[in-house]
């Protein structure tokens, strides 16, 4: 399923709170996964080419569902909650970790979870504790390294080569992503298709 990305038919059908909640698994899906306020909704919208299809928050911990967004009337592309913000009751957190990895494990229609980082720091460890957890699951994942313009040239090698030896993948599989200038989208658009076909 090769996807004309720059003039996508594109809309918000649900939120999901309970697994029991989710639509029929009728097309491929393709969920987003990152710490809280790491730029997962920015990124959605830079690939869809939309502005605010997806909104983004100022408060970190406000997506609480998992989020489904029609593509085409034949994708989805799932916002999942972010991870790693302390300021949530611990029964709603034990919730979404619940919800987040039943689908994950059990969604036969899930080809790829993005897994987005922050280029700026060093690895995480939740953003290790998730790549661990999906390898294990063999669920298929693919890494990006976001905030890409907010990194010196120089320097952006160097940061992206150490998340690589923290999280165990190689420079082909993983991208370099900027939601504000778009740099990186051509590939990320490609490793996509290549999870989709």
């Amino acid at each position: 399923m090769i996807l004309s990305w720059d003039s996508l038919q594109v809309s918000f059908v649900k939120s999901v709170f309970k697994t029991s909640k989710l639509p029929i698994p009728e097309f491929p899906e393709i969920a987003f996964a990152g710490r809280s306020n790491v730029g997962k909704s920015s990124l959605i919208n830079k690939l869809i080419n939309r502005r605010n299809l997806v909104k983004v928050s100022g408060r970190p911990g406000k997506t609480q569902s998992l989020n489904f967004f029609l593509v085409e009337d034949g994708l989805y592309l799932v916002d999942l909650p972010g991870y790693g913000y302390a300021k949530v009751p611990r029964k709603m957190k034990n919730d979404w970790q619940g919800l987040i990895s039943s689908y994950l494990i059990n969604r036969e229609t899930l080809r790829c979870v993005v897994v987005i980082v922050d280029l700026r720091h060093g690895v995480k460890a939740q953003d290790l504790e998730l790549v661990t957890w999906l390898r294990g699951s063999g669920v298929p994942f693919l890494l990006v390294y976001t905030k890409l313009d907010k990194v010196k040239k120089n320097q952006q090698g160097k940061n992206a080569a150490l998340l690589d030896a923290g999280l165990g993948v190689s420079a082909a599989n993983r991208v370099l992503f900027s939601a504000r200038t778009g740099n990186g989208k051509e590939n990320l658009i490609s490793a996509l298709d290549h999870f989709l076909s």
